[in-house]
């Protein structure tokens, strides 16, 4: 499973890149490899502000659909408009070119944890 050291992640499978204020979210390497071949994402929440935890959005796979939990609290500034077109950059880079969105941080909380801390609940 690949674990980039420099994210921080949820026990929800998001990964987190915080760069100042700015946040870039998505889904991990795992997530992705449970949910499938992703074929949709739906993410209407550009410009709303969302607490930690809140859903901003789902992600649909072959089988399943699943809910997009915040990591932390902000405001939804960008989607990743590539997305509509090819959701599978989610399954090929989920750590690159399959990011969702960006966030304005008002609030990192307390629930970020290090690639490590997030392998042991994996692997646990």
């Amino acid at each position: 499973m690949n674990l980039p050291q420099d994210l921080q992640y949820t026990k929800d499978h998001e990964w987190v890149r915080i760069d100042g204020d700015v946040a870039t979210v998505g889904i991990t390497d795992f997530a992705q490899g449970e949910l499938g071949d992703i074929v949709y994402v739906e993410i209407e929440t550009v410009g709303e502000t969302i607490e930690s935890g809140a859903v901003f959005g789902t992600v649909e796979a072959v089988k399943t659909v699943s809910d997009l939990f915040m990591p932390i609290s902000g405001e939804i500034l960008e989607f990743n408009t590539a997305l509509e077109s090819t959701p599978e950059l989610i399954n090929s880079d989920p750590y690159g070119e399959g990011w969702m969105i960006r966030v304005k941080v008002t609030d990192k909380g307390d629930q970020l944890m290090s690639a490590d801390e997030y392998r042991s609940i994996t692997e646990g």
